[in-house]
């Protein structure tokens, strides 16, 4: 059986809380392990800024079937229809188009899950449903760069999110019939 087949993508419910902080405290290790110490400092992203974004609609988990029970794999953030501040200015590079986008942040994988494609699960999920669809990330997160790269997204240039701090952006157009 294909792995994919049991995999899941919805809403974050308030009971899932306690399992996503789990999942970005387990990325905030990973990350520094992997030589990118300096991505999500102090914390984030904080309790408060997944509450809203499960407010808003926002956050999704990854899911899939364990032994007995329900297992959450991944999280991230997908907005749709919003224009992301940080996208207003690209430096040395481009926008592929200015047409509306659908935008993931914050996403992070569960440590047993590791290997298994779920951060291309996710971002292929969430292309489905935008025919534009925006990420970035910061230049020391190479295991993210890789997922971006075999999602087909096109290097675009570099943008400041909100502390000023650089990340490289990316972009991806799906052909719709």
């Amino acid at each position: 059986m294909d792995k994919k087949q049991d995999l899941r993508i919805r809403r974050a419910e308030p009971q899932d809380m306690e399992g996503i902080l789990e999942i970005y405290a387990a990325a905030r290790s990973y990350m520094a392990e992997k030589g990118n110490p300096g991505q999500w400092l102090d914390g984030y992203p904080k309790r408060e800024l997944l509450e809203e974004d499960m407010k808003e609609g926002a956050l999704y988990v990854c899911t899939g079937c364990g032994a007995d029970k329900e297992e959450l794999l991944g999280v991230f953030a997908f907005f749709v229809g919003i224009e992301d501040p940080s996208y207003g200015y690209i430096e040395a590079g481009r926008w592929l188009n200015d047409e509306p986008y659908g935008v993931v942040h914050r996403i992070a994988v569960s440590e047993s899950a590791h290997g298994r494609g779920i951060g291309r699960f996710c971002i292929d999920e969430c292309g489905k449903l935008v025919k534009n669809l925006r990420i970035d990330t910061h230049r020391d997160n190479l295991p993210m760069q890789k997922v971006i790269e075999q999602c087909g997204f096109k290097y675009c240039g570099i943008i400041y999110v909100e502390d000023g701090s650089p990340r490289l952006a990316f972009m991806k157009t799906m052909e719709r019939d």
